[in-house]
């Protein structure tokens, strides 16, 4: 019996259908050397797992009862051809032709037919919680690729595509706000990817739950036509003594999925060309003392995003200037302390007061 599956690698999807069920896991790796060039010792299928474990290359096919045409998430990279892997990769049509989102809210935002919508989500979508919500906790909504992944670049590791910060980041954000990851894709890849990155079961911080594009609902735009966003209300319906409006801040690189929700949304730079930029991407970092510091505030409301690194610069110079009075107060004290001693010393010897007082 034949089997048919696609596999996803570098922003492309390869199709194989020559092998059977007698065939091993080698056999299909080859298979993928013939139409990508990556030599099966650089290849990781993700989700291709017996017992809960990656599956050996001597395993067979028929084994791992494979669906017809079940995608399988390649990472690897040409041995003979590393200059590839440090070319930009292909433009992402969701970044390149994202949209200022303002003069659309008030268009969407309240229209009767997309609060429908979220009411079927808040009643139909299963949520799969991995974590219970915590008493007095904000909550932070985050989405995946460019935003905490690049996955379009080519890599052997998913921990070289991710981007710099990622735990740190979390671990602080754990703090203040319980977490909740939320990608337009299917669940499987969303799982894989947690788990490539070792965001999944971190010792540091946990995962509330995470959200499909199944959680996402299409809206009609009177300049741009229907499009896909990540309504909060949906969380905020199955989760309202927890969450709501004031307390809530979500993280995505493309600007049109806050349309529902438009205070609430961060705008983050979207990492793409994890290569060139994991040295000097720090957008995590900066944003980890972002979360910090409106973790302090009662009601988000208030707050305009769109400022967000204004209001860290504005908040690192306060605590700049405190260190320094703090620094000429400490000071201060010592030169104070320093004097009386030399002035003791001035009456002890009989020398000249002028010759040690500063």
């Amino acid at each position: 019996m034949s089997v048919s599956v696609i596999i996803k690698w570098g922003g492309q999807e390869y199709s194989i259908s020559s092998l059977s069920e007698e065939d091993t896991v080698m056999d299909l790796k080859q298979s993928i050397k013939t139409l990508t060039g990556v030599l099966p010792e650089r290849q990781k299928l993700l989700g291709l797992k017996v017992k809960g474990k990656p599956a050996e290359d001597e395993v067979k096919l028929g084994s791992l009862k494979l669906k017809p045409n079940t995608k399988i998430m390649m990472m690897g990279t040409r041995e003979e051809s590393l200059e590839e892997v440090l070319a930009p990769p292909p433009e992402n049509d969701d970044v390149v032709n994202d949209f200022d989102i303002e003069e659309e809210v008030i268009e969407v935002e309240n229209r009767e037919e997309n609060l429908a919508k979220i009411a079927r989500r808040v009643k139909e979508y299963k949520v799969e919680e991995l974590n219970p919500p915590r008493e007095g906790k904000r909550l932070l909504v985050l989405d995946v690729d460019y935003t905490l992944f690049d996955h379009k670049s080519c890599a052997e590791t998913g921990q070289e595509l991710m981007r710099p910060y990622l735990h740190e980041f979390l671990t602080s954000a754990y703090e203040d706000y319980d977490i909740v990851i939320w990608s337009a894709t299917s669940m499987k890849w969303i799982d894989a990817k947690m788990k490539e990155l070792g965001v999944t079961d971190n010792p540091n911080y946990k995962i509330m739950f995470m959200l499909d594009s199944a959680a996402m609902i299409t809206v009609h735009t009177p300049k741009r036509g229907v499009v896909e966003v990540k309504p909060l209300g949906v969380i905020w319906g199955k989760y309202g003594e927890f969450y709501n409006r004031k307390n809530t801040v979500m993280f995505d690189d493309i600007g049109r999925n806050f349309l529902m929700n438009p205070q609430n949304g961060l705008k983050i730079r979207p990492f793409m060309k994890a290569h060139l930029n994991r040295e000097k991407d720090r957008e995590l970092y900066k944003l980890a003392q972002y979360l910090k510091e409106i973790a302090k505030l009662d009601d988000f409301s208030g707050l305009n995003h769109k400022h967000w690194e204004r209001w860290v610069h504005v908040c690192s110079n306060k605590k700049n200037y405190v260190v320094v009075i703090q620094y000429m107060l400490v000071a201060a004290v010592r030169i104070a302390i320093y004097n009386k001693i030399m002035e003791e010393n001035y009456k002890y010897y009989n020398i000249s007061k002028n010759a040690y007082i500063v």
